[in-house]
């Protein structure tokens, strides 16, 4: 079998097609399949491979990278050349872990990636089969149904549709389809079912140069733009500490090439070393953690955004129910309940996806009753339009039509009397006040109808969801159920899972403008007899209202709101569209996996928090002493290699905040800069007013190259008493902090003090003179501590 484009293809018929691409109506074998696999290859887009060695020399480049070759130059020059080749091993050891973490993330994104494939089902040797689409092969034949992608380019055997075609063609209304029509790789098939003959997969498809069955998005942050506005802040006031000591330097005739080490070190505490490796380390670990408790995260930002959700919009069916439908009890109007359920059953398929005939036959069985006393001659499925199935079923040498459905629909069909309609209408009503909708059944004979009577058919509540419904109001987050059910079973549920009691149809509210309407939606507990289209509109109102919405879904006409709100949750069993349009799918059922998402991001919200307080504190602490020194030296008061150790020290143990333990708020969190900036200006002035006590001791009792060690030591131990003060929004000790960041901090402390004891690498100073500055850090940190509680209560709401 040779290569041919889909264009060529398209205009044979289908015989020609099946002789073309060697395969038959029935499919192709299992064999076949595998021998065409290796001869075409997987039905995918081959990402674009990076070059490792590539990616890794590119760790040289970038403005953090730039200051520390500065830094080994200007070592050099000065006749440094320990601290330049000491700088050189940092850069190397910075962009070798960069390299590795980015390397990691990037696998277990991948992982992940694997764990949401798109499915396909195909006849292989004459058996319908569920397989990864990514194993489809030129003449497979298929079956699609609504929702699905289409997964190749495909020819329509039998069958009709419409397809959305507007991610490949750009046509923005749903094409129709029928026998004989081209579907391209990538489409969505929107309406209806068909057969269709795979004509060419992967990259030989029609437009698989540029589609992708699954995408993983990584757009920009929140988190991340609010954390590059505190490094562009930082830098600007580092930046503003280097040129006044820059033009005091010049005015007191300070050497060049000192100036320039003062304006290196300065530039070199601002920049954020670890910052893409902590990023990478937060995202990733966060991923993996909600991924082994059925979360999977296909848009980064989303979870990240998780952590501000104030409102969470919740399908009823398959989040707060179980999505499996039983018989809640049979209502005849004439005849009995065993007789009701009897023509119900002739009219239902035992092998229908349809869970309304599934229940009705399991309960059916249960009681025993045998459909077998009747004969069917034929079936029509249930139809949306019609709103009813039905069956022909011979009795006794005569033919009697059923039909099963919605009361209303069978009421159009075979009037009834005003009495019965009421007695009808009762029944209908006292199964929605119990919370079950209800299916009528009748009779057709000869021309004259007859309405047996009423089944109700209920999905139960799950059994966790009322207590997750009570935990997620405990954590500040409003939840409102939707449903398209009406308005007495949407109340009825609503109650038993404790949502709340003010529940109104969306048919009451869908004239007001949008303002209004949110106004209203917001003091809801829930909705009925939504429609899938109307769900874009509730999003969008609430959030131009100011509110972060997320919201559960799972057919294709959700995946507009589902890609418009903050958090996009597919559940389990959504079809490919919902899942792609989604930040999150979930592949455990219920409500619990979205609370422990909510809870996560919270988490990963607090732990991001703590690493922007500490860098700013960081750099008010730092900037401020080096340019104290450099007024009262003429000189750095830290040579470039000690600011060297001191990146290690501190920007390197910070990485362990990514998987620290932290305490998640009680409400949503939202990104305030101003409320962040207050909070951490004035403990960063307070370290810096101890650290200025330290110089000055220093300067009165050692000399330059002690108090330059005397400088670093103070800066070191500080830099590791600041993590653990800013990570616990009350007092410090009320918590202890993950096992990484304790050892990491630990030994970072031990380290520099036997290397500043025994003069290694830096200038020694005194075991008594360690202990003294030790023992009024600690206390320092006490004092400290008090205002920080004070101001993290009052700004950041902790």
């Amino acid at each position: 079998m040779k290569f041919k484009p889909t264009r060529d293809l398209a205009p044979l018929s289908l015989e020609e097609a099946f002789q073309e691409l060697e395969s038959s109506p029935e499919g192709l074998s299992e064999e076949v399949g595998r021998e065409r696999l290796s001869l075409w290859g997987f039905n995918e887009t081959p990402q674009k491979e990076v070059n490792p060695a590539l990616s890794f020399l590119l760790r040289f480049w970038g403005p953090m990278p730039w200051l520390l070759e500065a830094a080994i130059i200007l070592s050099f020059l000065l006749g440094r050349r320990l601290e330049g080749f000491f700088i050189l091993s940092l850069l190397f050891i910075n962009a070798t872990l960069g390299f590795f973490h980015q390397l990691n993330s990037t696998k277990a994104l991948e992982l992940l990636k694997k764990a949401i494939p798109v499915k396909a089902r195909v006849l292989r040797d004459g058996e319908l089969k569920i397989i990864p689409a990514r194993e489809l092969v030129p003449g497979d034949v298929i079956l699609l149904k609504q929702g699905d992608f289409v997964p190749a380019d495909l020819k329509v055997i039998s069958g009709v549709g419409e397809v959305d075609q507007s991610t490949v063609t750009g046509e923005s209304l749903p094409v129709p389809i029928q026998e004989g029509g081209i579907l391209y790789s990538g489409s969505i098939f929107q309406r209806g079912s068909i057969k269709a003959l795979v004509l060419n997969t992967g990259t030989h498809s029609q437009y698989g140069a540029s589609m992708e069955l699954v995408r993983i998005a990584r757009p920009k942050s929140h988190q991340e733009e609010l954390i590059l506005k505190v490094i562009k802040y930082s830098l600007l006031f580092a930046l503003s500490c280097t040129i006044g000591a820059t033009i005091y330097g010049f005015i007191r005739g300070g050497n060049l090439l000192q100036i320039l080490e003062f304006d290196l070190v300065v530039l070199m505490g601002a920049v954020p070393v670890a910052i893409p490796v902590m990023l990478s380390v937060v995202q990733s670990a966060g991923a993996i953690e909600l991924s082994r408790n059925g979360v999977l995260v296909t848009r980064l930002d989303s979870i990240e955004d998780a952590a501000s959700c104030d409102i969470l919009l919740l399908d009823k069916t398959g989040t707060l129910t179980e999505n499996k439908i039983k018989v809640a009890g049979v209502a005849p109007l004439a005849g009995k309940e065993d007789e009701v359920l009897l023509w119900a059953g002739v009219a239902s398929e035992d092998d229908s996806p349809d869970q309304i005939d599934k229940a009705i036959l399991e309960e059916a069985r249960k009681r025993e009753i045998v459909l077998s006393s009747l004969k069917r001659i034929s079936f029509t499925p249930f139809l949306p339009e019609t709103r009813i199935s039905q069956a022909l079923v011979e009795k006794g040498g005569e033919m009697v039509r059923v039909v099963k459905g919605a009361p209303q629909a069978l009421t159009g069909l075979f009037p009834l009397e005003e009495e019965k309609r009421e007695d009808l209408r009762k029944m209908v009503e006292n199964f929605s006040q119990k919370g079950a909708r209800s299916i009528a059944v009748a009779l057709e004979k000869e021309g004259k109808g007859l309405v047996l009577g009423v089944i109700g058919l209920f999905d139960p509540p799950r059994g966790e969801a009322k207590d997750t419904i009570r935990e997620l109001k405990q954590l500040g987050v409003k939840p409102i159920m939707l449903t398209g059910d009406n308005l007495m079973i949407a109340k009825e549920i609503a109650n038993l899972v404790g949502i709340g009691p003010e529940v109104r149809s969306f048919s009451e509210l869908k004239e007001l403008p949008d303002q209004e309407l949110a106004s209203v939606l917001e003091n809801l507990d829930g909705i009925s007899e939504v429609f899938p289209e109307d769900k874009f509109r509730i999003v969008k109102a609430l959030q131009e209202k100011g509110h972060f919405v997320g919201m559960t879904g799972d057919g294709v006409n959700d995946a507009p709101a589902l890609k418009q709100a903050e958090l996009g949750i597919a559940v389990e069993n959504a079809t490919d569209v919902a899942r792609a349009s989604s930040g999150v799918v979930l592949t455990k059922p219920g409500i619990q996996v979205i609370l422990n998402c909510l809870i996560l991001s919270r988490k990963i919200f607090q732990r991001t928090l703590t690493w922007i307080l500490n860098k700013i504190i960081k750099v008010i602490e730092f900037s401020a002493l080096l340019t104290l020194g450099f007024f009262a030296l003429k000189t750095s008061v830290l040579p470039l290699l000690y600011m060297a150790f001191l990146i290690i020290a501190n920007d390197f143990v910070t990485i362990s905040l990514a998987t620290d333990r932290v305490e998640y708020s009680g409400s949503p969190n939202f990104w305030n800069v101003k409320s962040i900036a207050i909070s951490a200006i004035v403990p960063g002035l307070l370290f810096f007013l101890e650290d200025a006590l330290v110089f000055f001791w220093g300067i009165s009792h050692l000399p330059l190259p002690q108090l330059q060690t005397l400088i670093l030591m103070a800066l070191v131990f500080n830099s590791q008493v600041r993590i653990l003060l800013v990570r616990e929004r009350r007092h410090f000790w009320s918590s202890l902090p993950g096992t990484a960041l304790s050892l990491g901090s630990i030994l970072t402390v031990f380290t520099f003090f036997a290397f500043a004891y025994w003069g290694v690498v830096l200038n020694p100073i005194p075991i008594g003179i360690l202990g003294s500055l030790s023992l009024f850090l600690i206390l320092g940190a006490f004092l400290i501590d008090f205002p920080k509680v004070n101001l993290f209560s009052r700004f950041l709401g902790t």
